[in-house]
């Protein structure tokens, strides 16, 4: 994108990719990006952010794009994703103790897992689209959401390495691509064996939407045809791991100053009990210091491309108003 650099960072033992503009001596707004996205689903975000003062800095995530992508399904961790993400910052940050945090998708449950794990290093969340769910301790993810939408919701058709990267493959990787971005169907999502991209599958000819162009999902498509999907689905497929791994955090609360922002057309929000436990209370005990909920209408998942303007000015007005905040303590 012009006006961004881009740079390879050594990072908790792996290298990553890094897209970034804005001056060096502005706020730091750490960029995270979800599945099947890259730095790119940011291009918007950061030259707005870039020419409001912030330096942005958007990652591929480990197993993304041009970052490396390890083998083994314990490398994709949420312990892991987050070590090389506080690397990163240690690299990038300079002087800056806390940085802003903006995260869409996996990026947001990763966004929630930093902020848990590490939130002297958030100053504040924008959050896009997946709100904080905390462990169960009673049920582990997979089993639970099988349970509840059966075998067929994405979460669960994700878990068998190789079946579904096969799947995609016979599919055609182009038209999952572009089904993804570009579907409006309310969740939850399903995506059922004999018709991987249900009931309204992507007619390659029919034309995109003004806010996806052809040159960008040539951009997915190219880096995708390079790296496949397996980077991205072992981040599902350790779901299981991380509750696991994350039985000391049972119970524990989000303390960072958190917006959360929506579609109202999202899969995720359109999801049964998530509209339930976004506006009744449970999301707000969860996140006691979760400030503002917003729902952007006539708009889907990926609500940063979609409406980008009015995003990037979500994401300003509220870290402009923690900073104003923090001079006047």
């Amino acid at each position: 994108m012009e006006g961004s650099d881009h740079r390879m960072v050594s990072v908790n033992g792996i290298t990553m990719h890094i897209a970034e503009q804005g001056p060096k001596e502005g706020p730091l707004v750490l960029l995270l990006h979800g599945f099947p996205d890259l730095w790119y689903t940011w291009r918007h975000q950061i030259g707005g952010l870039s020419s409001l003062g912030y330096r942005a800095v958007a990652p591929d995530l480990r197993g993304y794009g041009d970052s490396e992508s390890p083998e083994s399904l314990s490398e994709y961790t949420c312990l892991k994703v987050v070590g090389d993400l506080v690397a990163l910052l240690d690299r990038v940050a300079g002087d800056q103790d806390k940085v802003f945090l903006v995260a869409h998708d996996w990026g947001a449950i990763i966004g929630w897992f930093l902020c848990l794990f590490r939130p002297d290093k958030i100053k504040g969340f924008v959050c896009l689209s997946v709100p904080y769910m905390p462990r169960n301790p009673k049920v582990k993810p997979v089993q639970g959401f099988k349970a509840v939408f059966g075998d067929d919701y994405y979460i669960c058709r994700f878990q068998e390495p190789g079946e579904i990267e096969g799947e995609i493959a016979k599919a055609d990787p182009r038209r999952f691509l572009r089904n993804i971005f570009t579907v409006r169907k309310p969740g939850p999502p399903i995506l059922p064996k004999d018709n991987l991209f249900g009931a309204n599958q992507t007619d390659l000819n029919n034309e995109l939407p003004e806010w996806f162009s052809k040159e960008d999902l040539d951009f997915y498509v190219s880096k995708f045809e390079k790296t496949g999907f397996t980077g991205g689905l072992n981040y599902y497929r350790a779901m299981d791991l991380n509750w696991e791994l994350t039985a000391t955090w049972t119970g524990a609360k989000i303390q960072v100053p958190v917006k959360f922002i929506t579609g109202e057309f999202d899969m995720v929000y359109t999801t049964p009990g998530i509209k339930e436990y976004i506006h009744g209370g449970r999301f707000s005990e969860d996140v006691p210091n979760l400030q503002e909920i917003v729902v952007i209408e006539d708009a889907a998942h990926f609500i940063n491309q979609e409406k980008p303007q009015e995003v990037t000015a979500h994401i300003d007005d509220f870290f402009t108003k923690l900073q104003n905040n923090n001079k006047t303590m």
